[in-house]
């Protein structure tokens, strides 16, 4: 039916499918501003975006890099902790049951207990922790192409 009536539909034959279509205006009632501004969100498929290098440069001006920030009154307040590894190396610690911290000979011995205690050979055969056993090796393989391993 059009622009606010998402989901809802006419049934026309085609002869008036064409003779709607002719006359059917999606911008109808929208200012030449609104239009505009649609048009141009259009480019990126209606998604947000920044400029490259934008947020970076303002973290470097607000001190975020030497990990101070100021309280507003001219004192420091204590660094935030700083994560040592990105977001696809935390999942991929979750996987194997390990938080942030995890030591890279820490990260090797999980890696060897749980691929132990899940791998068919060992379960006699059993292949109903093959799809754990999977993630477990990706996780793992995700942290040595990172070198946290």
């Amino acid at each position: 039916m059009g622009r606010l009536r998402e989901g809802q539909y006419f049934c026309f034959c085609l002869d008036h499918v064409r003779e709607y279509n002719a006359t059917y205006n999606y911008f109808n009632g929208m200012t030449d501003e609104a239009v505009r501004l649609y048009q141009k969100e259009a480019l990126t498929g209606h998604r947000p975006t920044w400029k490259m290098g934008a947020n970076h440069g303002d973290a470097m001006s607000r001190g975020a890099q030497s990990g101070f920030a100021t309280d507003g009154g001219g004192g420091k307040r204590a660094a935030r902790r700083q994560p040592r590894h990105g977001v696809v190396a935390l999942k991929a610690l979750y996987v194997l049951g390990l938080d942030d911290e995890a030591r890279p000979e820490e990260i090797k011995a999980r890696y060897k207990e749980l691929v132990k205690r899940l791998h068919p050979d060992a379960n006699g055969g059993d292949r109903s922790n093959e799809a754990r056993l999977q993630e477990i090796i990706n996780a793992y393989n995700t942290l040595r192409s990172f070198r946290a391993v």
